[in-house]
Protein backbone atom coordinates (compact mmCIF):
# COMPACT_ATOMS: atom_id res chain seq x y z
CA UNK A 1 0.00 0.00 0.00
CA UNK A 2 2.72 2.19 0.62
CA UNK A 3 4.60 1.57 -2.20
CA UNK A 4 1.47 2.93 -4.27
CA UNK A 5 1.31 6.15 -2.12
CA UNK A 6 4.73 6.98 -3.08
CA UNK A 7 4.60 5.92 -6.48
CA UNK A 8 1.39 8.57 -7.08
CA UNK A 9 3.30 11.03 -4.78
CA UNK A 10 5.97 11.01 -7.41
CA UNK A 11 3.51 11.11 -10.54
CA UNK A 12 2.06 13.96 -8.69
CA UNK A 13 5.44 15.75 -8.25
CA UNK A 14 6.28 15.11 -11.72
CA UNK A 15 3.62 16.80 -13.25
CA UNK A 16 3.76 19.76 -10.84
CA UNK A 17 7.48 20.42 -11.32
CA UNK A 18 7.02 19.95 -15.36
CA UNK A 19 4.24 22.47 -15.61
CA UNK A 20 6.58 25.12 -14.46
CA UNK A 21 9.02 24.60 -16.86
CA UNK A 22 6.68 23.88 -20.01
CA UNK A 23 4.83 27.30 -18.93
CA UNK A 24 8.00 29.07 -19.76
CA UNK A 25 8.56 26.87 -22.49
CA UNK A 26 5.35 27.73 -24.12
CA UNK A 27 6.38 31.34 -23.64
CA UNK A 28 9.80 30.51 -25.54
CA UNK A 29 8.26 28.34 -28.09
CA UNK A 30 5.86 31.49 -29.02
CA UNK A 31 9.06 33.81 -29.32
CA UNK A 32 10.97 31.31 -31.53
CA UNK A 33 14.58 30.41 -31.48
CA UNK A 34 15.44 34.14 -32.39
CA UNK A 35 13.61 35.59 -30.37
CA UNK A 36 15.00 33.41 -27.31
CA UNK A 37 18.18 33.67 -29.19
CA UNK A 38 18.35 37.56 -29.12
CA UNK A 39 17.00 37.44 -25.29
CA UNK A 40 19.43 34.89 -24.31
CA UNK A 41 22.41 36.55 -26.21
CA UNK A 42 21.44 40.29 -23.99
CA UNK A 43 22.10 38.03 -21.31
CA UNK A 44 25.63 37.63 -22.14
CA UNK A 45 24.49 33.86 -22.53
CA UNK A 46 27.02 31.84 -24.58
CA UNK A 47 25.64 30.65 -27.83
CA UNK A 48 22.27 32.29 -28.10
CA UNK A 49 21.21 30.38 -30.67
CA UNK A 50 21.93 26.91 -29.46
CA UNK A 51 21.38 27.86 -26.15
CA UNK A 52 17.66 28.69 -27.03
CA UNK A 53 17.23 25.75 -29.08
CA UNK A 54 18.07 23.69 -25.90
CA UNK A 55 15.64 25.88 -23.60
CA UNK A 56 12.42 25.69 -25.90
CA UNK A 57 13.00 21.58 -26.58
CA UNK A 58 13.88 21.10 -23.04
CA UNK A 59 10.93 23.37 -21.44
CA UNK A 60 8.40 22.27 -23.81
CA UNK A 61 8.86 18.48 -25.02
CA UNK A 62 10.96 17.85 -22.04
CA UNK A 63 8.22 19.09 -19.84
CA UNK A 64 5.85 16.64 -21.33
CA UNK A 65 8.23 13.80 -21.28
CA UNK A 66 8.75 14.08 -17.87
CA UNK A 67 5.53 14.34 -16.92
CA UNK A 68 4.89 11.16 -18.24
CA UNK A 69 7.59 9.88 -17.08
CA UNK A 70 9.83 9.11 -19.77
CA UNK A 71 13.90 9.36 -19.98
CA UNK A 72 13.39 11.40 -16.73
CA UNK A 73 17.00 11.00 -15.81
CA UNK A 74 18.26 12.63 -19.06
CA UNK A 75 16.02 15.19 -18.24
CA UNK A 76 16.35 15.93 -14.68
CA UNK A 77 19.75 16.51 -15.78
CA UNK A 78 18.71 19.06 -18.72
CA UNK A 79 16.39 21.27 -16.28
CA UNK A 80 19.28 21.22 -13.54
CA UNK A 81 21.47 22.74 -15.94
CA UNK A 82 18.68 25.10 -17.66
CA UNK A 83 17.65 25.80 -14.26
CA UNK A 84 21.73 26.51 -12.68
CA UNK A 85 21.84 28.59 -15.71
CA UNK A 86 19.04 30.54 -14.54
CA UNK A 87 20.48 31.14 -11.51
CA UNK A 88 23.53 32.36 -12.41
CA UNK A 89 22.47 34.43 -15.25
CA UNK A 90 19.27 35.62 -14.29
CA UNK A 91 18.63 35.80 -10.05
CA UNK A 92 21.87 35.65 -8.67
CA UNK A 93 21.99 39.47 -8.27
CA UNK A 94 18.77 39.08 -6.23
CA UNK A 95 19.54 36.42 -3.87
CA UNK A 96 17.98 33.72 -2.59
CA UNK A 97 14.94 35.43 -1.46
CA UNK A 98 12.75 37.93 -2.24
CA UNK A 99 11.54 39.50 -5.99
CA UNK A 100 13.30 37.77 -8.22
CA UNK A 101 14.98 35.45 -5.99
CA UNK A 102 16.30 32.10 -6.70
CA UNK A 103 14.89 30.31 -4.47
CA UNK A 104 12.03 28.64 -6.21
CA UNK A 105 14.52 28.00 -9.28
CA UNK A 106 16.74 26.26 -6.68
CA UNK A 107 14.07 24.09 -5.58
CA UNK A 108 12.63 23.12 -8.77
CA UNK A 109 16.56 21.93 -9.84
CA UNK A 110 16.34 19.87 -6.99
CA UNK A 111 12.99 18.32 -7.21
CA UNK A 112 13.71 17.58 -10.98
CA UNK A 113 17.22 15.64 -9.57
CA UNK A 114 15.33 13.87 -7.06
CA UNK A 115 11.63 12.90 -8.99
CA UNK A 116 13.77 12.22 -12.47
CA UNK A 117 15.83 9.83 -11.00
CA UNK A 118 13.03 8.32 -8.14
CA UNK A 119 10.05 8.71 -10.73
CA UNK A 120 8.17 5.68 -9.52
CA UNK A 121 6.17 2.58 -10.91
CA UNK A 122 3.35 4.99 -12.81
CA UNK A 123 5.93 6.22 -15.60
CA UNK A 124 6.75 5.67 -19.23
CA UNK A 125 10.35 4.51 -17.68
CA UNK A 126 8.66 2.14 -15.21
CA UNK A 127 7.15 0.00 -17.78
CA UNK A 128 9.79 0.35 -20.78
CA UNK A 129 12.89 0.22 -18.97
CA UNK A 130 12.75 -0.82 -15.43
CA UNK A 131 10.01 -3.44 -15.11
CA UNK A 132 11.63 -5.55 -17.89
CA UNK A 133 15.03 -5.12 -16.12
CA UNK A 134 13.15 -6.70 -12.72
CA UNK A 135 11.76 -9.62 -14.71
CA UNK A 136 14.97 -10.77 -16.13
CA UNK A 137 16.40 -10.31 -12.25
CA UNK A 138 14.01 -12.47 -10.80
CA UNK A 139 15.12 -15.72 -10.12
CA UNK A 140 13.74 -18.72 -12.56
CA UNK A 141 10.95 -20.69 -10.10
CA UNK A 142 10.92 -24.71 -10.87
Amino acid sequence: MYGRVQDVAARVGRIGVGAVPLAHGIQKWNMGVSGVGHMTESMGIPLPTLTALFFIVVETIGAVAFMIGFASPVLAVAYAVDLIGAIFYVHIDKGLTGAGGYELVLVLAAAAIALGFNGGRFSVDHFVFWRPLARKREPATA
